[in-house]
């Protein structure tokens, strides 16, 4: 459709779009945040994976929702030359499950939680889970996304039991700068990609 538009012949479009690195069949997309307090919260996040508090554990924490444990209903056929792997279109579910997560930033161990659900109460238990496994002399800093179940009463008033905890909150549309993001990427594609449950 270029050449006949531009009157050049189907190979000179080609060898310029290589030429110029150009591929028009391909797009991206992005989302530019709209929080107020964008420049100040990523300042926030950055500076406590730079340069962590003393006397402190600097936890990305985050849930990965609705991982489902699927069963291939033939076998998966492996690789070969000239010919990815294969798998059957249908599968069993054998049901799904809420992995949350929090990753020390200064250690990279990750605190890991299953749940049957999303909810406020299951993050706040979440949290109980984080102060029973860390020192009790240090201060705790959350890094967490904006998500409704954060901010919920149930974890305000477990905030205000637990002084010790401090949250910070990603910008709005930046929950990939949570490093706990980078390890579920990891995650999926080590083990659930090509898992067979």
């Amino acid at each position: 459709e270029l050449a006949r538009r531009v009157g050049i012949s189907p190979t000179s479009v080609l060898r310029i779009w290589r030429a110029f690195g150009l591929q028009p069949w391909r797009t991206e997309t992005f989302k530019i945040s709209p929080d107020p307090l964008l420049i100040d919260k990523i300042r926030d996040v950055v500076g406590l994976y730079l340069a962590p508090p003393a006397n402190a554990a600097v936890f990305a924490v985050d849930e990965k929702p609705q991982i489902q444990a699927l069963e291939r209903t033939a076998p998966v056929l492996p690789m070969v030359p000239g010919t990815p792997e294969r798998r059957s279109f249908d599968y069993v579910r054998h049901g799904t499950v809420d992995l949350f997560a929090a990753l020390n930033t200064a250690t990279g161990k990750v605190i890991g939680k299953l749940s049957a659900q999303h909810r406020a109460v299951d993050f706040r238990d979440f949290l109980d889970e984080i102060d029973r496994q860390t020192d009790p002399g240090l201060a705790v800093h959350v890094i967490c996304d904006n998500l409704s179940a954060h901010k919920a009463p149930v974890v305000h008033k477990w905030l205000l039991a637990h002084p010790r905890f401090e949250l910070h909150f990603t910008p709005t549309y930046s929950s990939w700068i949570n490093q706990v993001e980078r390890w579920f990427a990891e995650l999926q594609r080590r083990c659930l990609e090509r898992g067979m449950f």
